[in-house]
């Protein structure tokens, strides 16, 4: 179930931390990774996705150690989404919550058995 849920929230996620500044893939799986279980071979994928959605832009920064790093930049569209992903979260989660806070069980209320 774990599994599920994050799948339908990993979106949101990258983008709220993209939200936060522009970042590289592997920064990006490093941040997500401490507050939850993302693998560098779950990322790629997704930036392609997002990036074809045009929520985020791409550009390639000269790196001291290596190759250019491609950085994600939030875009206009990518914001928007963000805010309305954010807004169906916060209904979503305080409808959970309003079933699983209500006190006692059908039964116990008089409900059919």
């Amino acid at each position: 179930m774990k599994t599920q849920l994050k799948k339908g929230t990993l979106d949101m996620c990258v983008l709220a931390v993209l939200a936060r500044g522009d970042s590289y893939a592997y920064e990006l799986v490093s941040t997500l990774s401490q507050t939850m279980e993302i693998s560098e071979g779950t990322i790629y994928p997704l930036m392609r996705r997002l990036q074809a959605e045009d929520w985020v832009s791409t550009y390639l920064v000269e790196s001291s150690s290596g190759p250019p790093r491609k950085y994600y930049s939030l875009t206009a569209v990518g914001r928007r989404s963000l805010q309305a992903m954010q807004e169906e979260w916060r209904s979503f989660v305080d409808e959970v919550n309003s079933v699983l806070e209500r006190p006692g069980t059908a039964k116990e209320q008089g409900g059919s058995k």
